[in-house]
């Protein structure tokens, strides 16, 4: 379980080294002791010149970019095309040039592990893959994903800053009393029919609240919208601990 207070830690960074030594710590807390984060500003930037943070070996970092590795892993192919993780086993590396890549990258720790692509609103991509030297265990990876992916949700949104710096900062968008409210509650991990018994209304006026909270903020997920309120300045975990004692 990833505790909010060490997720919001990501947001508070001010400077790329301590941002990546905070999310090598988290992934550390979820079993991986390795961990590549890399995003471009649009897909129409090369991948070459992607904000990259890694802990991966040296001499695997420079193999790979010197080789442009990156167009033979099939873990970036495949988050180009698709929203959902994909976890690393053999079979996930098909054909002699993968396998060989698959092997190769055994040979520097990197044997099991789980990647999340990264799709933002303005046309960022990227990945964000957690690894490790275990042997590959499908099942320990489908328990990590939820966790891994909110690290995921955070550390995208905590490194904007630092792939698009030359962006002004996003206009707050305004929120009414009730929706900051039922945001407060999806803070401490309230489902919707639960937050409706807190609020005494319906799932269906909260579901309503939500969506309009997702349009304000551009965002798909309401995990999304928390993330960017939080971000913003608009809740802060301060906030969380005074509902949760509610």
């Amino acid at each position: 379980m990833v505790e909010m207070d060490q997720l919001t830690r990501l947001l508070g960074c001010k400077d790329e080294a301590a941002w990546r030594e905070t999310l090598f710590a988290l992934a550390r807390r979820q079993g991986f002791d390795q961990v590549l984060y890399g995003v471009v500003g649009s897909r129409q930037e090369k991948l070459e010149s992607a904000f990259v943070q890694s802990n991966y070996s040296s001499s695997w970092r420079d193999r790979y970019d010197a080789d442009r590795l990156h167009y033979v892993d099939p873990t970036v192919t495949h988050c180009l095309a698709s929203s959902l993780p994909i976890i690393w086993e053999p079979a996930t590396f098909s054909g002699p040039r993968q396998q060989e890549f698959y092997e190769e990258a055994c040979g520097h720790g990197i044997r099991s592990g789980i990647t999340f692509p990264i799709h933002g609103p303005n046309g960022e991509f990227g990945v964000v893959s957690f690894a490790s030297d275990a042997i590959p265990d499908p099942h320990e990876a489908v328990h990590a994903m939820a966790g891994l992916s909110l690290i995921r949700d955070y550390a995208f949104e905590s490194s904007r800053k630092f792939v698009s710096p030359q962006l002004p900062p996003e206009e707050r968008p305004r929120l009414t009393r009730r929706e900051l409210e039922v945001l407060n509650w999806v803070m401490v991990g309230k489902s919707s029919w639960e937050i409706s018994k807190i609020t005494n209304c319906s799932e269906a006026t909260v579901n309503f609240h939500i969506g309009n909270v997702r349009q304000k903020f551009g965002v798909s997920t309401r995990q999304q919208a928390l993330v960017k309120a939080i971000g913003m300045g608009i809740i802060t975990p301060e906030d969380h601990h005074r509902s949760a004692c509610r």
